[in-house]
């Protein structure tokens, strides 16, 4: 699966958000590029993980880099106060850190230097989340829009992780059967929607191992922590200097359990939940989701009139009602409507910021008088869907590390008992959430899964939790704190995924943890 691109590319595919763009893979190779004249057969159950000592991990290669400044600003335009130099291009890790020697993945990196750097402390390595985001896409919006202090003081370094946008992606399910995933009933009413869904859990596991075999499994996060060393190692860096967001957190704790002496200064902002598993972390985001969407909600109705009506929460239920029973109409020229799958996803999409409140409100307006406008480019931009069709390979990554990094499987009456037992207590969000826990029980890779993350012996690790965070809830932030023996944990009282750096309390904090490696005084910032 190893891909050599030209260095221009990944500047050019770069859409600024947490999905980027991916390579198609032509062919069926397995994970490492090889070309297989038939799949290996399925693993009969998730195998045990068998890991190396990270004392064991090889000399790290050379970073293939070479000038893209011209094609970045290109891209994002030229900002006169804050000049930037871009490289752009690969670094090579093994595909298994168990035969160090064998095949290789080339993982996209993008780093930015600012003109006239002075006291250069190192690298801050990025990462958005996911799993599935691109790290070279997120890298050239912070550069820009991080305090000038903290990019004076770091070269600013973004990668796509193993499997993701540029790095070796995973292609496995195509565009027309995606279509399908994203438009499918969602809420496992019955048990003709349930087999539904149970079909879709078991289709896209089957396309992707028989592209990719047991290989699959090796796309982790425990592997892409050990590539993330060999990222720093590469740079020059004695420590590691870290920003990470989301499952960015989960990657970042993972790295600090793996390489406790390595660890320089780690910011993990709207942390997951390392004591949760299947189960406890689905009923977590779906009273996150439901907390988040009474939010909006009430600042919807306290700015009357309410665009979304005089209860959104009933809007959006007679929405997913009226998709059941025909497609929300668009008014596209190519024809689209909003099944009640997209409908569920577009409310969802909005959930993560504040700032896309009034575009919900909007959107749940016009789809309620017939119009799926809103609802389907809020859908669109979740799920990495492009104008003409295709899609990012967000779906195969997020799929690939998260059922990598479980072994838990349950029986279907324990999944349909789970599914009843949360559409009660969450009425919006509950029975999608819970119908989630179908993909990973039915992958069929084998299974590495996450350690126990105290990070023994590392210096002091910055957790930052939002107070009602839908997709990362707030007691992830204090379990995370909590469990990593140098964890401190900073709360924003706010709204939304992710705090630095929204606001100045954060940001203030962040910037001397990053630079001065200050532990705050102060560990709560108010919601303004």
């Amino acid at each position: 699966m190893t891909r050599s691109r030209p260095v221009a590319t990944i500047a050019l595919c770069v859409v600024l958000t947490a999905s980027g763009c991916s390579t198609l893979i032509t062919g069926t190779p397995t994970a490492a590029g090889r070309t297989a004249s038939s799949a290996p057969s399925p693993s009969p159950s998730p195998s045990p993980p068998v890991e190396p000592d990270p004392g064991e991990l090889p000399e790290a290669a050379a970073l293939d880099l070479t000038d893209c400044t011209a094609d970045v600003i290109d891209l994002v335009g030229e900002d006169v106060e804050r000049q930037l130099t871009w490289e752009c291009g690969t670094l090579a890790v093994p595909l298994d850190y168990l035969d160090p020697g064998g095949d290789r993945l080339e993982l996209a990196v993008v780093r930015g230097r600012l003109t006239g750097q002075q006291e250069r402390l190192g690298s801050l390595l990025v990462n958005p989340g996911g799993p599935g985001g691109s790290g070279a896409d997120l890298v050239l919006n912070l550069a820009y829009t991080l305090p000038l202090d903290v990019v004076r003081s770091f070269d600013m370094v973004g990668f796509d992780p193993r499997g993701v946008n540029l790095s070796s992606p995973i292609d496995c399910v195509p565009a027309d059967y995606k279509d399908e995933v994203f438009s499918a009933e969602p809420y496992a009413r019955n048990d003709a929607e349930f087999a539904v869904l149970v079909e879709i859990a078991e289709t896209m596991a089957g396309m992707c191992h028989d592209r990719y075999g047991d290989e699959l499994g090796l796309f982790n996060t425990l592997n892409t922590a050990r590539d993330m060393d060999q990222l720093r190692e590469s740079l020059g860096d004695e420590q590691l200097t870290y920003l990470g967001y989301s499952y960015g957190t989960t990657l970042g704790s993972t790295y600090a359990e793996l390489f406790p002496d390595n660890v320089r200064a780690l910011v993990l902002d709207a942390a997951t939940d390392p004591t949760l598993g299947e189960r406890g972390s689905a009923e977590a985001q779906a009273r996150g989701f439901e907390s988040a969407f009474d939010a909006f909600a009430a600042g919807c109705l306290a700015n009357a009139p309410c665009a979304a009506g005089d209860d959104p929460k009933e809007t959006v239920l007679d929405v997913l009602d009226d998709a059941r029973n025909a497609p929300l109409p668009t008014t596209g020229e190519d024809g689209r409507t909003v099944p009640v799958g997209l409908v569920l996803t577009g409310v969802i999409s909005s959930l993560y910021s504040q700032e896309s409140w009034p575009a919900l409100a909007e959107a749940i307006g016009s789809a309620a008088a017939g119009n799926g406008n809103g609802l389907l480019q809020l859908g669109d931009r979740y799920t990495g869907r492009r104008e003409d069709g295709s899609y990012s390979n967000l779906l195969e990554a997020n799929l690939s590390v998260n059922c990598a990094d479980t072994a838990e499987t349950f029986t279907d009456t324990e999944i349909r008992a789970f599914i009843e037992e949360l559409r009660g207590r969450y009425p919006l969000f509950g029975a999608p959430i819970a119908a989630n826990v179908l993909s990973c029980d039915r992958w069929l890779a084998p299974r590495y899964p996450l350690p126990e993350r105290d990070a023994e012996d590392a210096d002091p690790i910055m957790v930052i939790g939002t107070t009602n965070d839908p997709a990362t809830p707030y007691t992830g932030a204090e379990a995370m704190a909590e469990e990593l023996d140098s964890g401190f944990l900073l709360t924003w009282e706010g709204e939304g995924h992710t705090a630095y750096p929204k606001t100045p309390c954060v940001t203030a904090a962040v910037d001397a943890y990053l630079i001065d490696l200050v532990v705050p005084a102060d560990d709560s910032c108010p919601a303004g």
